[in-house]
């Protein structure tokens, strides 16, 4: 990897962190910002705006540390000693196990309420062992850039269908600035929180240091590159949950219909389209869901293998630059097939209690892993003076951990209540 400072850096618009502010945001995160609108109207466009903040200073935190010292965001975490370790590697052997499935089911199934009953119709279990291969070979087989750009499409498939569709939808202005006064509904903080931190907030925030240096943004010249490209991917982002946030609004609380809380609630938005708009408004929007799904699939099987090879590379002691810890390598290709063909069985178990229970558990606690964890790395001899955190960005490095944790103590327990039966 080039250090050379002499030579001036190439910004382009589409950089890695569109790749994981799309990765983030999943059919889940629409149905939580859809039933939010619903249920509120816009009494919560200040939450989606302060998330957004959040999500920027989060990735820019993960981001700086790897421009500045060329090192990978677990090589941070183990400066810290053994005790992350010991948490990384449960979490992202379960979580890796129970996500593909889950991520395998919600993008098929747009594609399955494509088709008639009777056909593909319904088979949601075969649209996602295709969605399954076609994620794993374009991952296995594909180099960063290509990638990317498949990613870009998935992206501008999902905004352009879902703020367009909110731009039909005809919001009022001036409902809409209203919902920028911070307020909070009553019985709805953790619908607050839960909006404010969740959307867009997974394991990937974490992986945006391991497509920096794919992208070879990995050097102190990049900063001003990434923290431009960091800014915009989250305005992106942005906009497009303001926009299902509006859909929510005006679509879903307009026709009297109550979401699910799962991804099926997004089918069910499918048909009250189709009622009020025509069937070519509901088939395009199955195609934004879709996209969104998929972007998040692509996400995952690349990102998180990276992060997996990295891991297995030091524990193993060849370190992050080996080639088995890099993309392609023999790490990142026994993580992309874990994340495929294992969790496939899941789709015919239907998710035992215990690996819900897990899942559930140990994905609320990354977060605050994640920003607790940059609070000592990005103050400390660990990076360069020059890039160590100002005090307004501990100011809010520090409200995000206290946001996520918070956030991630309830969804926690929230996790362990449903799994056992209790709630």
């Amino acid at each position: 990897m080039s250090t050379d400072t002499s030579e001036k850096p190439r910004w382009k618009v589409i950089g890695p962190g569109l790749v994981v502010a799309a990765t983030g945001v999943g059919s889940a995160d629409m149905v939580a910002t859809l039933v939010a609108g619903s249920n509120y109207g816009y009494m919560l466009l200040w939450a989606v705006v302060l998330g957004v903040i959040l999500k920027i200073v989060l990735v820019e935190g993960a981001g700086r540390y790897t421009v500045a010292t060329g090192k990978t965001i677990f090589q941070g975490w183990r400066s810290l000693g053994r005790w992350p370790i010991f948490y990384f590697a449960p979490y992202i052997v379960i979580w890796g196990f129970v996500y593909g499935a889950s991520a395998m089911s919600s993008t098929a199934l747009p594609i399955a309420a494509l088709f008639p009953e009777g056909s593909f119709g319904g088979q949601v279990w075969l649209w996602a062992v295709v969605t399954g291969l076609a994620g794993f070979a374009l991952v296995w087989f594909s180099k960063y850039q290509v990638f990317e750009k498949i990613t870009a499409v998935l992206v501008g498939l999902m905004f352009v269908t879902i703020v367009i569709l909110a731009v039909v939808a005809a919001p009022n202005f001036l409902d809409t600035i209203r919902g920028l006064v911070p307020l909070i509904p009553e019985g709805g903080i953790f619908t607050t929180l839960a909006l404010a931190g969740g959307v867009g907030g997974t394991i990937t925030l974490a992986a945006y240091g391991y497509w920096l240096r794919e992208k070879g943004w990995a050097a102190p010249r990049f900063l001003k590159v990434m923290r431009i490209d960091n800014t915009m991917a989250y305005v992106v982002t942005g906009i497009f949950v303001i926009a299902m946030l509006i859909v929510g609004a005006e679509v879903v609380r307009a026709a009297g219909v109550a979401l699910s809380s799962g991804d099926q609630g997004l089918l069910e938005l499918d048909v009250v389209l189709r009622e009020r708009y025509g069937d070519f408004i509901g088939v395009w929007f199955l195609i934004g869901f879709w996209a969104a799904g998929f972007s998040s699939v692509l996400g995952v099987w690349n990102g998180v293998s990276l992060m997996f090879a990295d891991f297995m590379g030091n524990v193993t002691g060849k370190g992050s630059d080996h080639p088995d810890a890099q993309a392609g390598g023999k790490w990142f290709k026994v993580y992309l097939l874990w994340l495929t063909f294992p969790p496939m069985l899941l789709l015919l178990l239907d998710q035992p209690i215990f690996l819900v229970l897990l899942y559930g558990f140990l994905g609320a606690l990354f977060m605050p892993f994640l920003a607790l964890t940059l609070l000592p790395i990005l103050n400390t001899d660990r990076v360069p003076r020059e890039f160590r955190n100002k005090w307004y960005s501990n100011t809010a490095l520090g409200i995000t951990a206290l946001l996520f944790v918070v956030l991630g103590v309830y969804q926690a327990y929230t996790a362990i209540a449903k799994a056992l039966g209790l709630g």
